[in-house]
C-alpha cells in the first residue's frame, strides 16, 4: 500500500461531516454502540494464560473471557517492543508507516496523527486510558489529552512503568502521589491504584458509551507483586537462585517462578473486576471486551520463559521478529454478537483501530492512509457487518536498534531480515509454525517476492528523539 500524508484536522472534520450520531452496525444492533473494554497486557506470551494451554498459571477470568468469546490464535501486535507496538494500536499504521518505532518509552507521537480515541471520542464516546502510554512524555505533544484521551492515569514514560512502587503517577497533567511508597515503603501496588481509576471511569460513564483503555503494566519488570497474591504460589515450584543483576532499585524475587505466576493470576483478577463491575452496571451485554498483549513474551532469566513455555511452542521471544515476539493471545467477547469460536483468521494491532471505528459508526471517515481494516465480520459475521471480510496480502513489521530488522507475511510465508539489505530467512507458517526450516535457498522466487514487499513497505519516520525530562526528574 502506498503511504499517503494525512492530517488529524481534515481526518476529524470528515468525521464531523459524517455525523456524530450512532450510524451502520451500532444503529442496527442497539440505542447506542457498545462500550469498548480494551485490556493490553505487557509482555505476555502466547501460552501464559490457561486458555492459550498453560498448566502451571492460574488464569480463570480472562480464560472465561475467552469461554464466552473468539480465541484468535493467529493475532500479531504491531512490534516485538512495546513503544512501537502501541503506536500501531493507536494509529493503525504499521511498522514501516508509523511515527514512533524507538523503544526508549519517551519518543512523542506527534499530533498530526489520528489515533483510536480521536476517532471515537469524535463518534460521541468518552475515552479513558489506564496504565502505561509511552507515546509522550510530560509536556510533550504525545501526551494522552493530546492525543484523544478525556481521563488519563498511569505512565507516560514506559522507563517509570517499570516500577510498580513507585511514589507518584499521572492524573492527566498532573503528578498524583502515592504516598504509600515514599520513604522506602512499598504498599501501593502502582497495578491496583491504576484499576480502581479505570473502574471509577467505567461507573462514572455507564450511561454514555465509553472506550476505557487498559494497557496494563503486568508482567513486565520489574518483577514483584503483593505479598497476598505472591502467597497464592510460594512453594509450588523448585526455585533455583539467579544470579541475574537488573537495575538499581529493582526487587529480585527470591522464588521467580512463584513471583511471575502471581503477577499473571493478579492480573487475571483485576479482569475478574472489570467483568463483575459491568455485569453489576447491566453493561454486560452491551460492551465488547477485547484482550491482548503488546508483544511476546520476556526471554529474561527471572521472567522464566522457558519454565512456563511463555510463548508456547513458538520461536524465540520479545525482541525479535519470529512469531514468538509478535504473535500474542487475543479474545474478543460481546454476548449476543461475537459466537464462541477459535478462529485462526491473521490480523495485526493495525486493525484495531478500523475495526472499532465501525463498530462505532465512524468507519467511512477514516484516512485512506491506513494499513489495517475492519475485522469486525470476522468477530460478528458477514451478515452482520454488512460486507466480506478483507485479508491482509501483506502484514508487516519493523524492529528498529543498531540496525533496522525487518518481517513481512504473505499468506503462509514469512520472511525475516536482520537488516533491510540482509539476506531473509523464509518459513511455511502452515507447515512451520516454529519457524525451524529456513526454506529461502529452496524456495527463491517466493524470498524475492518477499523481499520486494518488504521493501515496499518501509519508509522513513520522524526522527526518533525522545526530549530531556524538562524538570530532570528520575523515573522512580
Amino acid at each position: 500500500m502506498k503511504r499517503r500524508d494525512f492530517l488529524k484536522a481534515s481526518s476529524l472534520a470528515a468525521l464531523a461531516a459524517a455525523g456524530l450520531g450512532v450510524s451502520g452496525i451500532a444503529q442496527s444492533q442497539s440505542a447506542r454502540p457498545p462500550n469498548i473494554v480494551l485490556i493490553v497486557a505487557d509482555d505476555l506470551g502466547y501460552g501464559h494464560l490457561g486458555c492459550y494451554g498453560q498448566q502451571n498459571i492460574r488464569t480463570p477470568n480472562i480464560d472465561r473471557v475467552a469461554a464466552e468469546g473468539m480465541r484468535f490464535t493467529q493475532a500479531y501486535s504491531g512490534a516485538p517492543l512495546c513503544a512501537p507496538s502501541r503506536c500501531v494500536l493507536m494509529t493503525g499504521l504499521h511498522g514501516g508507516h508509523a511515527a514512533v518505532r524507538g523503544n526508549s518509552g519517551g519518543i512523542a507521537l506527534p499530533e498530526s496523527y489520528v489515533t483510536v480515541a480521536e476517532v471515537l471520542r469524535s463518534a460521541g464516546y468518552t475515552t479513558g486510558l489506564f496504565g502505561k502510554w509511552g507515546l509522550g512524555d510530560a509536556q510533550t505533544e504525545g501526551v494522552p489529552h493530546r492525543q484523544g484521551f478525556d481521563e488519563f492515569f498511569g505512565y507516560l514514560h514506559q522507563r517509570h512503568a517499570q516500577f510498580y512502587y513507585t511514589d507518584y503517577l499521572w492524573h492527566n497533567d498532573e503528578r498524583y502521589p502515592l504516598p504509600g511508597n515514599m520513604d522506602g515503603m512499598r504498599t501501593q501496588y502502582s497495578q491496583d491504584v491504576i484499576l480502581d481509576k479505570a473502574l471509577e471511569f467505567i461507573r462514572a460513564n455507564r450511561e454514555r458509551p465509553f472506550f476505557c483503555f487498559l494497557p496494563v503494566t503486568i508482567p513486565h519488570h520489574e518483577w514483584t507483586v503483593p505479598e497476598e497474591s505472591l502467597r497464592e504460589y510460594t512453594g509450588t515450584f523448585e526455585e533455583k537462585p539467579h544470579q541475574f543483576r537488573w537495575r538499581e532499585g529493582y526487587a529480585l524475587p527470591k522464588e521467580p517462578k512463584a513471583n511471575m505466576a502471581a503477577m499473571i493470576t493478579h492480573m487475571d483478577k483485576g479482569v475478574g473486576r472489570v467483568m463483575d463491575l459491568l455485569k453489576e452496571l447491566g453493561l454486560d451485554e452491551d460492551t465488547l471486551v477485547g484482550f491482548s498483549s503488546d508483544n511476546g513474551a520476556d526471554r529474561y532469566s527471572l521472567a522464566e520463559p522457558e519454565f512456563f513455555k511463555a510463548n508456547g511452542s513458538l520461536r524465540e521471544y520479545k525482541g525479535t521478529l519470529y512469531e514468538g515476539g509478535i504473535r500474542v493471545p487475543a479474545i474478543a467477547r460481546w454476548p449476543g454478537h461475537i459466537t464462541v469460536s477459535e478462529s485462526d483468521f491473521a490480523w495485526t494491532f493495525c486493525d484495531i483501530l478500523p475495526t472499532l471505528a465501525e463498530l462505532a459508526g465512524a468507519g467511512s471517515a477514516l484516512p485512506e492512509a491506513l494499513d489495517g481494516f475492519s475485522i469486525l465480520p470476522t468477530l460478528l459475521g458477514s451478515d452482520a457487518a454488512g460486507h466480506p471480510q478483507e485479508e491482509h496480502e501483506v502484514m508487516y513489521w519493523e524492529m528498529w536498534g543498531p540496525k533496522v530488522q525487518s518481517a513481512v507475511r504473505a499468506g503462509k510465508w514469512k520472511a525475516i531480515a536482520p537488516g533491510l539489505d540482509a539476506p531473509l530467512e523464509l518459513y511455511d507458517l502452515d507447515s512451520d509454525p516454529g519457524e525451524i526450516r529456513n526454506l529461502a535457498a529452496d524456495q527463491p522466487e517466493v524470498a524475492e517476492r518477499l523481499r520486494a514487499l518488504m521493501a515496499a513497505q518501509h519508509q522513513d519516520p520522524p526522527p526518533q528523539t525522545e526530549p530531556e525530562a524538562p524538570d530532570g526528574r528520575q523515573y522512580r
